[in-house]
């Protein structure tokens, strides 16, 4: 069965640090009187309340700029599916489209841009007993471990994770364990006959850095201002609700883990800036990988003077 129609709408995605935000409203400026625009976050971090420093959100200034949507909408204790995304995704796309505003699609998570273009397969949902009998071999043998049986069974996947990635080996193995069928499968990309229909006129500019070292700086500016603006106060307050722990979504997102383990004491705090930015390049990595394999995309060089100038030259021709 095809999937419906996304309505017309634009899109913004880059590894982190690349100028989304920047690159968002200056659309959203320009456009204001032809085609007023509502920005929809799509950022699996962006949507926990209370996690602000550590995941670049926009400041209060900048969301009163522009209407944003699927920020602090979950609380941290709380996990934010894929599937869940494309829900709400799709339903603000018709309500923006229907209130004559142009939906803005920005973020990098990558995987929540291919699941609202492609669609979701039906996949197992949780099976408690296999869950369970996979944390008691993590316990035994370790989460390296496991990641070696995932790529026995499901390499393409066990290539985009991280051998301590335990989240993520879980649920992997727990798919295929439940349905015989590896992960990948149920991510396969559709045939593009079915994705440019389901796409329509969705517009994806893609921030690419032309020289990887520019990037490389923004993300160590960027974090350095993030610890001299109280990123390790936050953590340490959300440490201090007790609800909290490291195998959730969100304290598992870029820097927040890192910064934990250093309050815990279980990884020295003066390997933390290095440790912190050595993920934040890892991430930005995966993502322009991501990135590259979308044919669609319209690519702009992030690092170039005239970036912005030429994500607007692209945004006048179908707005």
């Amino acid at each position: 069965m095809s999937l419906p129609r996304l309505p017309t709408c634009i899109a913004i995605a880059g590894p982190t640090a690349s100028g989304k935000t920047a690159a968002a409203l200056a659309i959203a400026s320009h456009l204001r009187q032809r085609w007023p625009v509502e920005i929809i976050s799509v950022d699996s971090a962006l949507v926990y309340r209370g996690m602000d420093i550590g995941t670049a959100k926009p400041t209060p200034q900048e969301l009163a700029q522009v209407p944003h949507h699927l920020i602090n909408i979950r609380d941290p204790m709380l996990a934010y599916s894929a599937a869940e995304f494309v829900a709400d995704a799709e339903r603000l796309l018709h309500d923006i489209t229907a209130r004559g505003r142009l939906p803005l699609l920005v973020g990098g998570t990558m995987l929540y841009f291919k699941a609202l273009f492609d669609g979701i397969d039906p996949m197992p949902s949780a099976h408690p007993a296999i869950r369970a009998e996979l944390e008691a071999e993590a316990a035994a043998q370790g989460w390296p471990a496991l990641h070696a049986q995932l790529a026995q069974v499901d390499p393409a996947t066990a290539a985009r994770l991280q051998p301590m990635d335990g989240q993520r080996i879980q649920r992997a193995l727990e798919v295929y364990r439940a349905s015989g069928l590896p992960l990948s499968h149920f991510h396969a990309t559709k045939n593009a006959a079915a994705r440019a229909d389901r796409t329509g006129a969705t517009t994806l500019i893609s921030l690419e850095p032309a020289d990887r070292a520019w990037l490389h700086a923004r993300i160590a500016l960027r974090f350095d201002q993030m610890l001299a603006g109280g990123f390790m106060d936050e953590v340490a307050s959300l440490r201090a609700r007790g609800d909290l722990h490291l195998d959730l979504p969100s304290m598992r997102c870029v820097g927040y883990r890192q910064a934990w383990e250093a309050l815990d004491g279980t990884s020295p705090m003066a390997e933390l800036r290095d440790k912190g930015i050595f993920a934040t390049r890892q991430l930005a990595k995966r993502q322009i990988t991501w990135l590259r394999s979308m044919p669609e995309r319209q690519a702009v060089p992030c690092d170039a003077p005239d970036a912005l100038q030429q994500v607007l030259a692209i945004v006048d021709k179908i707005a």
